[in-house]
């Protein structure tokens, strides 16, 4: 077991961590996804993930089977529980996130943490670029730990106290929209908010981070929409400050994994039907937020 990155460095010297900013995450390189990864990188591998928040790996070539493999370092990967997209044929754990003429990719430009509506939401989301627009279509990521940590002592303590509910609806709704990737929602699939705490601690850093995102979080627990989003909107003004923010330009062949607890994303719509772009995503399993 790695302590450290610097303990990762020590005994790995073929795996090499460069920081992309000041805000969060770190590019990996040395490392062939493609190959079965022996047992010291895999743990150097989710040592730099749970100290950085988001990975990058360049210029990769994955298989759906290898795709799945590297998610299940962090967790068991899974079917969306929505089924919002179409997946690779023979696995359904893989979704394809498709944009070309006759087929518009449904919109993600928001910030959101992937699905945390559900009772366990995912620890880790991941996505292999496989066709993409140059300069475009980039995603934005944020630090929900740090974004905490910059919160006065005092508001810190009162959201301590807190919980927020999430609820599936406005994805439900964005799929009735029609016209895009994405599939039509089974009602019945879709369940009641759920409860989270708002300040989650992560098990393997003993961090504390905001747990509440715009696209699914509707209110705090035990009071209305109106009384919650003032404070919940200086959460995200917060949260999403440019020094908390890293901006990701895809290239075909960028592995980008996150970790869905400790941050929030942001798909930019900068592109259109005539511009294909195609990834693969899937999710590793997490725990119920405490």
């Amino acid at each position: 077991m790695f302590n450290s990155v610097g303990d990762l460095r020590r005994r790995n010297q073929t795996m090499q961590l460069t920081p992309l900013c000041g805000a969060l995450g770190a590019e990996v390189s040395g490392v062939d996804l493609s190959q079965p990864l022996d047992a010291s990188t895999a743990e150097g591998i989710r040592a730099a993930f749970f100290e950085h928040h988001v990975l990058l790996f360049r210029g990769q070539d994955l298989s759906p089977e290898r795709q799945i493999a590297l998610t299940e370092l962090l967790g068991a990967a899974r079917p969306h529980p929505l089924n919002t997209r179409r997946t690779v044929e023979g696995h359904p754990e893989v979704l394809v996130l498709e944009n070309r003429p006759g087929k518009r990719g449904a919109r993600n430009d928001y910030w959101h943490s992937d699905i945390s509506h559900m009772e366990e939401p995912p620890l880790a989301s991941l996505l292999h670029a496989i066709e993409i627009p140059t300069g475009r279509g980039d995603t934005m990521f944020c630090n929900m730990c740090a974004a905490h940590d910059q919160l006065s002592p005092g508001l810190r303590a009162t959201l301590a106290e807190l919980r927020a509910m999430h609820s599936g609806e406005a994805t439900y709704r964005r799929a009735l929209e029609g016209g895009t990737d994405a599939l039509r929602i089974d009602p019945s699939q879709v369940k009641p908010p759920v409860s989270h705490p708002v300040v989650r601690t992560l098990g393997e850093t003993g961090r504390k981070a905001l747990f509440v995102n715009p696209h699914f979080t509707t209110e705090f627990e035990g009071m209305t929409r109106e009384e919650s989003a003032p404070l919940l909107q200086h959460i995200y003004a917060r949260a999403t400050a440019p020094e908390n923010v890293y901006r990701h330009r895809w290239a075909v062949g960028d592995v980008v994994m996150w970790d869905n607890r400790a941050t929030m994303h942001y798909a930019v719509r900068d592109y259109d039907e005539s511009m294909p772009r195609y990834l693969h995503r899937t999710t590793a399993d997490g725990e119920r937020p405490v």
